[in-house]
C-alpha cells in the first residue's frame, strides 16, 4: 500500500467501489469498525468522547462509538449541528445510535481520558473559526490521547496545510491509501502513528486509477538497481566526475566518498590545481584532474555521470561550466551552487536540460531558481520537473522527489538527525554515482533518498555527514540479499 491518493482520488476509489456492489453504508461501517479495532489495540477501556461533524467523517463517529459502547467503553458523543441535517450514510449510522447525542463543545473534553476526532475529513477546504477553533485548542491542550479518522481536523488531505488550526493526534486511521497531507508538512507533524487500514477498497480498483504518487520505498524502485555480475568490472559501474571548489573542498570530498559506497566504479575529483592536493590527500581512491583539462575529460565518452554544485563556488564560470555538461545529454546532479547560479536567469538553465538531469534544491535553493511556482511542496516539484526537464527532488524532513512526466514520491521517513552540515552533498553524491551505475534519474533520486534517511534512522543522535557514507554499504548489502531471494 504504497500509492498516495489525492482526496479527488479517495472520493472516486470510493464510488467505483459502491458502483461494484459494496453499499456506502458497508463501507462506512468498516472505516468505523477498523478505528475501533485500532482504538482497542491501543488503549484499554476508558471514558472517551466521540466528537463528529456534518458529513461523513462524522457518520464515522457514529459507527466508532456505537462499538465503543456495546464495548462496555463509558462513551459520549458530540455532534456539530444536528442529526436531522445528516445526509445519506451518515444518517444511516447516526439511526442505529440511541445514545445521547450533545452539541459538540469544548464540554466534551472534560472528563474524557480518549478523544476520537470524527470533525473534519481531509477535504476540509476552509479555516476553523469561531467555537470549533476553541473545541481544537481545548482538545490540544487536554491531557487525553487523541485518535483522528482519516486526517486531523484542519489538516488538508492535498498538502498537508493547516486550515488555521488542526487537532495534534497521537493516532491517526486512514483508510485504503495514505494522502499526501499525510506525508507533508506540517500535517505530517499532526498526525501522530499513522494507521493505513483496509476498508473493502480493492488493490484492483486503486490499480485502475493509476496512481502517479508514492511513499519512497525499495518496492518502487529495487527493479532498477544495477548490481555488478560476476563478469563485469570497474568500468562497467560508470565514472563519475565531482567538480570541486578551490576552498569549500568538503563539500565535494563528502560527494565523492558517498558516490564511492553507492557503489560507482571510479571517481575522479575536477577542481583548481590549487586544491588538488587537499582532495588528492583525502582518500587514496580518489583520482583528481585540474579544470584546465576539462575538455579532454568530457570528450572521453567513459565519463558517464557529473555532479556539480557542492562547494563550487557562484558566478559567471560556474553557469558556463554547467551549461557544457548538460550540453552532452550524459547523467548530471546539480546543487546548491550549480542551481543558485542562475537564479537571475532559470530560463536557461531550464532550456538547456536535455538529458538525464536532477535538481536538488532546499526550499531556499527552489525559491531562487523557481520564484513563481508557488504552492504545497508536492505540486511545486512538480511543476518545477514538468517546466525544467528534470527529476526534482526539494528537500527537507518531507522530501519529494517528482519525475517530469507526473510520477512523484514522498519521503516518510523519521530521521531528524540529517539536518546537519555537509548532509545533502551525500545526498548528491550517492545520487550521483547511482546515476553513473546506468539507474534511471527518478529511480536513483528516490533510492538516495531511501539511503540518505534511513541512513539517518539507524544511526541517530550524533550523525554528522561523514558517517552516512560508511554507513551505506550494510544497507546496500540488505538490498541486494533481498534481490537474491527474490531471483
Amino acid at each position: 500500500m504504497f500509492e498516495i491518493l489525492t482526496t479527488d482520488q479517495m472520493y472516486e476509489a470510493d464510488r467505483r467501489t459502491i458502483e461494484g456492489g459494496l453499499a456506502g453504508d458497508v463501507l462506512m461501517d468498516n472505516a468505523g469498525r477498523v478505528v475501533f479495532e485500532e482504538i482497542i489495540r491501543h488503549w484499554s477501556p476508558r471514558s472517551v468522547s466521540v466528537l463528529c461533524g456534518p458529513g461523513n467523517n462524522g457518520g464515522d463517529g457514529f459507527v466508532i462509538a456505537r462499538l465503543l459502547r456495546d464495548a462496555g467503553w463509558s462513551v459520549r458523543l458530540g455532534l456539530m449541528g444536528d442529526v436531522v441535517s445528516l445526509k445519506g450514510d451518515a444518517a444511516l449510522h447516526a439511526a442505529r445510535w440511541d445514545g445521547a447525542v450533545e452539541r459538540l463543545s469544548p464540554a466534551l473534553v472534560v472528563g474524557a481520558d480518549l478523544l476520537v476526532d470524527c470533525i473534519f475529513g481531509a477535504g476540509l477546504a476552509r479555516e476553523i473559526t469561531g467555537e470549533i477553533a476553541e473545541l481544537i485548542t481545548t482538545i490540544n491542550s487536554s491531557m487525553a490521547s487523541v485518535v483522528s479518522v482519516d486526517v486531523p481536523s484542519g489538516v488538508d488531505g492535498n498538502s498537508g496545510a493547516i486550515w488555521g488550526c488542526g487537532v495534534k493526534a497521537d493516532l491517526t486511521v486512514t483508510f485504503c491509501r495514505a494522502k499526501p497531507g499525510h506525508y507533508l508538512l506540517p500535517g505530517r507533524l499532526m498526525c501522530g502513528e499513522l494507521a493505513i487500514r483496509d476498508i473493502g477498497i480493492s488493490d484492483q480498483t486503486i490499480s485502475e486509477m493509476r496512481p502517479n504518487c508514492w511513499r519512497n520505498d525499495p518496492v518502487l524502485w529495487r527493479a532498477g538497481i544495477h548490481w555488478p555480475g560476476l563478469d563485469g568490472h570497474k568500468y562497467h559501474r560508470g565514472h563519475l566526475l565531482a567538480f570541486g571548489g578551490a576552498s569549500m573542498t568538503g563539500a565535494t570530498r563528502l560527494v565523492a566518498r558517498a558516490a564511492r559506497r553507492s557503489g560507482v566504479g571510479l571517481l575522479t575529483i575536477v577542481s583548481d590545481p590549487v586544491a588538488l592536493p587537499v582532495y588528492a590527500s583525502d582518500t587514496p581512491g580518489n583520482m583528481t584532474a585540474p579544470i584546465g583539462q576539462v575538455e579532454s575529460l568530457l570528450n572521453d565518452c567513459r565519463h558517464n555521470a557529473f555532479v556539480i554544485g557542492p562547494g563550487y563556488g557562484l558566478g559567471d564560470d560556474t553557469r558556463s561550466l554547467v551549461l557544457k555538461l548538460l550540453h552532452l545529454c550524459r547523467s548530471t546532479v546539480l546543487d546548491a551552487d550549480a542551481l543558485t547560479s542562475f537564479a537571475d536567469d532559470p530560463s536557461t538553465l531550464c532550456f538547456a536540460i536535455q538529458g538525464p538531469t536532477v535538481l536538488t534544491p532546499h526550499e531556499g535553493e527552489f525559491s531562487r531558481l523557481f520564484p513563481d511556482i508557488t504552492g504545497d511542496k508536492l505540486t511545486r516539484a512538480r511543476a518545477a520537473a514538468k517546466r525544467s526537464g528534470a527529476t526534482v527532488l526539494i528537500k527537507g524532513a518531507d522530501t519529494v522527489i517528482a519525475a517530469p512526466d507526473g510520477r512523484a514520491a514522498i519521503s516518510a521517513a523519521d530521521a531528524p538527525w540529517l539536518a546537519t552540515a555537509g548532509s545533502g552533498d551525500v545526498l548528491a553524491g550517492i545520487i550521483g554515482g547511482l546515476m553513473a551505475q546506468g539507474m534511471e534519474m527518478f529511480d536513483a533520486s528516490c533510492m538516495a533518498v531511501w539511503l540518505h534517511a534511513r541512513s539517518g534512522t539507524d544511526i541517530g543522535p550524533g550523525l554528522i555527514a561523514e558517517d552516512i557514507p560508511e554507513h551505506l554499504p550494510g544497507i546496500l548489502r540488505e538490498l541486494w540479499l533481498a534481490s537474491r531471494k527474490k531471483g
